[in-house]
């Protein structure tokens, strides 16, 4: 489980393909810190540490993930959000993240806000539970952000300057492939309305 506050963004030192499977291995202020089997969210994207060597480690990302995730466009010397998994006892400074990217969206739009920026970002839902809403939280590349103008298939964030600085969004420029998670209580709510309202109608063809 993650909050969505990146610590800081990792640069990609070398990719290896593996029949299926691509072997990421980044660098970061923390890698010293961290031990096989530890999880750690890459974008968004919970993988596990497979090794770890020096300044150095290795995650690896299976098919499903490369094609549902921006995982499978990574270059050398790319810049990844990275954020390690949540301590139960700590604050939520952002919010419940559960590391498992939904989908895709691709950014249309950047707009200069006299010290901040707009993001603008369209996606077709994969699922009719894949929905923003107005004021409502939203991981993009693994960031905890808030959504304005939700739309049925697009939406904007608003980004401070610090987000800027120490995430990769100063990279995210127009066409930019971005991993979505939508809000998992969302989610639950939109599938027991769902289910709720065809029973209703079940019900009522039969009477």
């Amino acid at each position: 489980m993650f909050s969505g506050i990146v610590e800081e963004t990792g640069k990609v030192v070398k990719l290896e393909k593996d029949q299926e499977n691509l072997h990421i291995t980044l660098s970061c202020s923390f890698a010293r810190e961290l031990k096989t089997d530890q999880s750690i969210a890459h974008n968004g994207v919970c993988l596990t540490v497979v090794r770890q060597e020096g300044d150095t480690y290795t995650v690896t990302a299976i098919k499903e993930t490369l094609e549902k995730s921006n995982l499978g466009l990574l270059q050398v010397g790319d810049e990844v959000n990275l954020e390690r998994s949540m301590k139960m006892d700590s604050f939520l400074d952002g919010h419940l993240v559960q590391g498992h990217v939904d989908q895709t969206a691709v950014c249309t739009e950047v707009r200069e806000a006299e010290g901040s920026w707009y993001y603008t970002f369209a996606y077709t839902p994969a699922r009719e539970d894949y929905i923003t809403v107005e004021k409502g939280s939203i991981a993009v590349n693994g960031i905890s952000l808030t959504v304005v103008n939700a739309r049925p298939e697009s939406f904007q964030v608003a980004i401070i300057p610090y987000t800027y600085d120490i995430t990769n969004f100063h990279n995210i420029r127009i066409g930019s492939v971005v991993n979505l998670e939508f809000d998992v209580i969302g989610k639950y709510i939109a599938r027991i309305v769902k289910q709720v309202m065809e029973g209703y109608l079940k019900d009522m063809n039969k009477k």
